[in-house]
């Protein structure tokens, strides 16, 4: 990948592992939208969306990625973020064990694991539990737009996602206008067990993945699923291999009860992207 500065914007070129559609589509995060304030030209391709407090524009044109930025949160933010410095199409060769997993990863090149923020993950997949991404979508956006901080970003307003502090001063009550049912209890739970130090995320990370799952189903509303969607997309455990009904219906069709997804290891959770993204779309 040969990256080049602009005026505004990175250029990023090569990045044929890099598709802005499949990562930002892919279910793992909810905060990137297809910019509604810019006009596409040919097959250019628009998102922007919100991370560690700031707003940022990315755009796609064949196979370069411009992102608007400075050159310090490049580095400092995003080249992290986006896992640049990663070889996906090393993974992808790496993952094809069988004729099922070729059909994946061919079908969702170009899509990237983000190193999400810790809590916006935990909190963000609270709320995906027993939901659909559009609602997950709507509800994350209320609630930043309610608790979050505003952004002004190229004349129009973001905001940031709500912090662990001013979500544990709230009470289940507040987050009425969410209408996101009895995981507003969930959130208020979780806020508060981290502000109070009952739990720290940052320990957690750093630990094994066993260990890490156990403490994350200590708070109230975090069974397995939530607790591995957390691990791969806020702690960037690349083994953690989160099972939903898209999930559960491909491994019983295509690798039956003894399904071991160590057969992807050290990249079982990638594994799991290509083969949710492909049951939801193929």
């Amino acid at each position: 990948m040969v990256i080049v500065k602009h005026n505004t914007e990175i250029e990023m070129t090569g990045t044929s592992d890099f598709d802005l559609a499949k990562t930002f589509e892919c279910g793992q995060c909810f905060r990137w939208n297809v910019d509604k304030h810019s006009v596409n030209a040919g097959d250019e391709l628009t998102y922007i969306g919100v991370a560690h407090e700031r707003a940022v524009k990315l755009r796609q044109r064949g196979n370069k990625v411009f992102i608007t930025c400075s050159q310090e949160d490049f580095e400092s933010i995003w080249r992290n973020y986006f896992d640049l410095d990663r070889d996906y199409a090393a993974i992808r060769k790496h993952l094809c064990v069988d004729d099922y997993m070729q059909q994946t990863t061919d079908f969702g090149k170009g899509i990237r694991l983000l190193r999400q923020e810790k809590w916006e993950a935990l909190c963000s997949f609270i709320i995906s539990q027993n939901n659909n991404i559009p609602r997950i979508k709507n509800i994350i956006d209320t609630l930043c737009q309610i608790f979050g901080d505003s952004l002004r970003f190229e004349n129009n307003e973001y905001h940031t996602f709500p912090s662990v502090t001013r979500l544990a001063s709230l009470n289940t009550s507040d987050l009425a206008p969410l209408r996101c049912g009895y995981r507003a209890d969930y959130i208020i739970k979780a806020a508060k067990a981290i502000a109070n130090d009952e739990i720290n995320l940052d320990e957690i990370a750093v630990i094994t993945p066993d260990k890490a799952r156990t403490a994350l189903k200590i708070l109230h509303g975090v069974g397995d699923k939530v607790a591995d969607c957390v691990m791969l997309f806020g702690f960037h455990m690349l083994d953690a291999f989160p099972v939903d009904v898209w999930m559960k219906r491909a491994v019983a069709n295509h690798y039956g009860p003894d399904f071991d997804p160590e057969i992807f290891s050290p990249y079982s959770g990638i594994a799991q992207q290509y083969i949710f993204h492909y049951m939801r779309n193929g």
